[in-house]
């Protein structure tokens, strides 16, 4: 099964994440496709194609894991490369602390990360012509983040199926 690791934003979060999205929304630069508000979440690592066999060694060494609430917040919007526009995103800043500590306890079983950049999905876009791209990145540097933070209580191992409803299963929580 393809598993990740990630923590679920709280409610309020997802709501502000989504009267962003409503920004972009707002202007019609190119066909996109908006991550749902029940699926937004931040990825502390992603696993891959994984058995039955490892998925519970994961769930083991993840139940070790000794670490505090924190709180994360939204830094800038951006994009992972400015040629071809594929996925838009909300940084998130406060959680490289846990993502090292999830490395360090499946060192064992996966490769650590190679860089790490806290963040959620927020649009894939389908198509983006060259006379849009740069008013859509000067958009995205316009739109404020500021009051867009929320704590970290848990974190968890999750299942993702490529369907459209419900594409996340969560297999376990680990609270903090």
């Amino acid at each position: 099964m393809r598993c990740f690791i990630a923590v679920e934003l709280p409610k309020e979060a997802k709501e502000k994440v989504a009267l962003l999205q409503k920004a972009i929304k707002s202007r019609d630069f190119f066909d996109k496709k908006f991550t749902e508000e029940e699926n937004l979440h931040l990825t502390i690592k992603f696993l891959g194609e994984i058995d039955e066999e490892k998925t519970g060694k994961t769930r083991q060494a993840l139940r070790t894991i000794k670490f505090s609430p924190f709180t994360a917040s939204a830094e800038e919007f951006g994009v992972f490369s400015k040629q071809a526009i594929r996925i838009v995103w909300l940084k998130i800043s406060g959680a490289d602390e846990l993502q090292k500590k999830v490395d360090e306890v499946l060192s064992g079983l996966f490769e650590k990360e190679k860089r790490f950049m806290g963040h959620l999905t927020i649009a894939r876009p389908k198509k983006i012509n060259q006379e849009n791209k740069e008013p859509f990145l000067k958009l995205l540097s316009s739109l404020k983040t500021e009051k867009l933070s929320f704590r970290v209580n848990s974190f968890a191992l999750f299942k993702s199926e490529l369907k459209k409803e419900e594409p996340y299963t969560k297999i376990e929580e680990f609270y903090l």
